[in-house]
């Protein structure tokens, strides 16, 4: 490799940090660290909170930027003050040109996804949730709109039948900091790929012939994720509701509205599992032992429920659930 180029790095939460950690420890010229403003926390509000990214910065002595703007004066002099010649983006806000275009080098950006698929805030979500099982991360070149810019490397990750938003989460956050750091290399060398999406996509269709040619301009987006987004529809198939609960845990959390004698509370459903069977029990229905087994009735079977959280109670194991809640066989889920 050439000698490092001047670094800056962008990014806030914690799946940030990781490709930040490895340029740090291999000893990669990183000048300063973009981040959120600290976000106010507590009950009144009247804490600040630092982001992830934030404290391992000052963890390692790195200097910090936290603007409110980003396309405030200040803000944009005191950056091309550093005469960065790359700068790295992962997990942080939409940049004006003003910033991705001041390093020689170019920005560039990680994102959980194989673009162009899953372009937008959501993509390891989305990806479960429409019960893929392939996703992986993509480095590329950073232009006018969001998620399209050329691509420089990729990763491919499979996703088990069982995984959860967490737990891929996770796996793509540690191979993050390989994809950091062989980007890095590839550019600083002069020898980063820049293809298109467009070909991305052509070469993926390729690849499995399988597919319909017609699929080609079919991209799947990876919107942010609202509550109103996460409510479960009890009328859809036993595999998509899976897929959907799986692709929610552990943040926000797939939820419903259990209703029992007692009234209607709200339910989150953190861990569940299919169970494919014919049966002639209204949608919705709960059905339970009373003890280990807590079933929900779905078109093409039962989601047996193993992990949830009633409105305002800790999040439990369904056994503790069913130790400290009487059942009378008529609630529904709605």
């Amino acid at each position: 490799m050439n000698k490092s180029p001047r670094i800056i790095y962008l990014g806030t939460p914690d799946f940030a940090v990781e490709a930040l950690r490895r340029l740090v420890e291999a000893h990669y010229n990183v000048v300063a660290v973009v981040t959120m403003p600290d976000k106010p926390v507590g009950r009144h509000h009247n804490r600040l909170q630092a982001s992830p990214v934030k404290e391992y910065a000052l963890s390692q002595g790195l200097p910090v930027l936290q603007p409110e703007r980003l396309k405030d004066e200040a803000f944009l002099a005191e950056l091309k003050s550093y005469n960065a010649d790359l700068q790295i983006v992962v997990a942080f806000r939409m940049l004006p040109e003003a910033v991705w275009a001041m390093p020689p080098l170019g920005t560039f950006n990680i994102h959980a996804s194989l673009l162009p698929q899953y372009r937008g805030a959501a993509p390891i979500n989305w990806a479960i949730i429409n019960g893929d099982k392939e996703t992986g991360l993509t480095a590329f070149f950073l232009q006018h709109d969001i998620d399209t810019g050329n691509i420089i490397d990729q990763v491919r990750v499979p996703i088990s039948e069982d995984c959860t938003c967490g737990e891929l989460h996770d796996t793509l956050m540690h191979l993050s900091g390989d994809l950091a750091l062989r980007t890095v290399d590839s550019i600083a060398n002069g020898t980063a790929k820049s293809i298109p999406q467009s070909e991305m996509l052509k070469m993926d269709l390729d690849l499995d012939p399988v597919r319909d040619r017609s699929m080609l301009n079919v991209l799947r987006p990876a919107p942010k994720i609202f509550k109103e987004t996460c409510r479960i529809d009890w009328t859809q198939p036993l595999g998509q509701i899976y897929n959907f609960v799986r692709g929610l845990s552990p943040y926000p959390g797939a939820w419903t509205v259990m209703r029992s004698a007692a009234g209607e509370q709200e339910l989150k459903i953190f861990g569940a599992e299919p169970v494919v069977a014919d049966h002639s029990v209204e949608v919705g229905s709960l059905v339970s032992d009373g003890r280990k087994r807590l079933d929900v009735a779905v078109p093409g079977g039962w989601l047996r429920i193993t992990e949830l959280q009633l409105a305002g109670k800790k999040r439990m194991a369904t056994t503790a659930f069913l130790c400290g809640q009487q059942l009378d066989g008529s609630e529904r889920l709605l």
